[in-house]
């Protein structure tokens, strides 16, 4: 009997994006809403410099988007903290100035780790936990409980190797430690940032 060869992983910075609500709205509203959300999301990298080249395909979840960026020079983690997720957020609130009855909101999550990659698709712990944090109940309450278009929620490699060192454009005050999920019998802490003003954007 052949054995299936074994997963190389590969390093990602990984992004991910949720849409509010969208269990609530008919088909047709849920198509529109995901060509805002993919223009908004392509806009934003394109805006923070991370092109076609530093990253994989986007990688569609019906009512969310997941980017995997490559660990390259032009596209840190402090870019996606600092410029992207701001950016987005920006976007988003213009949007939904200039178009009510399409307004959208979402969470994000940023995480890294190993992706493994297959005929299929991509797949391992790392993705495991950024769904379990994108989709933790505590952070679809802070989006619920803003104003802001859009709610962040960061992993815990995250925060303590970017946030906590409140690097330039980065409010590490604005994360509170408010998620905790289970993956692989671990334990895995979210920290939640549930607002991005404009002149945060560089």
């Amino acid at each position: 009997m052949s054995t299936l060869p074994v997963a190389v992983p590969h390093h990602r910075n990984i992004v991910a994006v949720d849409i509010e609500g969208s269990t609530t709205r008919t088909n047709p509203a849920k198509g529109r809403l995901r060509h805002v959300m993919y223009d908004l999301f392509e806009e934003a990298l394109h805006a923070s410099g991370i092109l076609e080249t530093h990253r994989d395909a986007l990688v569609d979840r019906g009512d969310g988007v997941l980017a995997l960026i490559h660990p390259v020079d032009e596209a840190p983690k402090t870019l996606l903290l600092n410029t992207f997720v701001p950016m987005l957020s920006r976007l988003l609130g213009a949007h939904n100035a200039r178009s009510p009855l399409q307004r959208l909101r979402m969470r994000a999550v940023v995480h890294a780790g190993e992706v493994h990659y297959d005929r299929k698709g991509r797949f391992g712990e790392a993705l495991d936990v950024t769904f379990r944090l994108l989709d933790a109940q505590e952070v679809k309450g802070r989006l619920r409980d803003t104003e802001s278009p859009l709610v962040l929620v960061v992993s815990d490699d995250i925060y303590r190797a970017v946030v906590r060192h409140c690097y330039e454009g980065i409010d590490c005050d604005a994360f509170d430690q408010l998620v905790t999920v289970t993956v692989a019998g671990q334990r895995q802490l979210g920290w939640v940032c549930p607002a991005f003003r404009s002149e945060s954007v560089v």
